[in-house]
């Protein structure tokens, strides 16, 4: 059979949808790798599923693979290419969508310039190491930034730990195209200190409004945008008195907008969501 997707990205972080409502399929590890590989396959940063809703109380259900095959718990870039495609496919007519993650519920609106926001919900700081969010709110937020500090290949690296449904480790450099990705990133993303694994963050401060950012994603490596990483580095920077409470975000596949008002307030992420082609793959 030959199963139907689409290749969207946002601000350069690219994926592949998937429509397991009017289709039908069985996805194994081994085929996500095999679609994710960039040479062999189709290639992206993640594989979105669109499936049908668990509960009354939600309008789709959003599950995320990376391309190594394993299954991720948040991904807001992934949020606003899922809502434009659901719009795209007319799948619902709703301005408004409740998708329901192994991560929790995140809300998506569409607004009139095509625009699409997400509201992350707020961010869990207690326990940012192990945290891996469930549909129950965060039981203890915190407004003072947890950090902690690392030997990294001889080097003591400090980060701050902030979880958004998935764990962020955030590092500020003065640079971020000189930043190690390649060795820090890596390393951090699977250390021992975080059973999980952790998104690894550089996160350069231009001025209170405006951050530029590279991101080392567990399971993926270095994408060229991270959602959820995004919305880790501006908490981290607001909690550390570095940024106001709107911020601009760049990063290598464009910018995103990001705003915590701080407290328990949610995180809410902004930008656009690009459809790149439609195909089908033999399965």
């Amino acid at each position: 059979m030959r199963l139907n997707f689409s290749k969207m990205h946002g601000a350069g972080n690219d994926f592949m949808v998937l429509n397991l409502i009017t289709q039908q399929y069985k996805l194994e590890s081994s085929v996500i790798r095999h679609w994710g590989n960039r040479h062999t396959g189709i290639g992206f940063d993640q594989l979105l599923v669109v499936e049908p809703p668990g509960n009354p109380d939600v309008d789709f259900h959003y599950r995320i693979y990376n391309s190594d095959g394993s299954e991720a718990k948040q991904c807001g870039n992934g949020a606003r290419c899922f809502a434009r495609f659901v719009y795209d496919q007319q799948l619902s007519l709703k301005q408004s969508l409740v998708l329901e993650t192994i991560g929790g519920r995140i809300r998506t609106f569409r607004r009139p310039d095509g625009v699409i926001e997400v509201d992350m919900g707020a961010p869990d700081l207690a326990d940012a190491v192990t945290i891996e969010s469930t549909n129950a709110a965060p039981q203890s937020l915190q407004c003072t930034p947890v950090t902690s500090t690392l030997e990294i290949d001889g080097n003591a690296v400090t980060f701050t730990q902030v979880s958004m449904g998935n764990p962020h480790a955030v590092i500020f450099v003065s640079n971020v195209v000189n930043a190690d990705l390649d060795s820090i990133g890596a390393a951090l993303a699977c250390h021992a200190f975080f059973p999980n694994g952790v998104n690894v963050e550089f996160a350069e401060i231009v001025d209170p409004g405006f951050m530029r950012l590279r991101v080392f994603e567990r399971g993926a490596g270095e994408t060229l945008a991270c959602g959820s990483g995004a919305c880790a580095a501006v908490v981290a920077g607001i909690l550390h008195n570095k940024l106001n409470a709107k911020v601009k975000v760049s990063l290598p596949g464009g910018k995103l907008r990001v705003n915590w008002p701080g407290k328990n307030a949610s995180v809410v992420l902004a930008g656009q969501a690009r459809m790149v082609f439609e195909a089908s793959v033999q399965v």
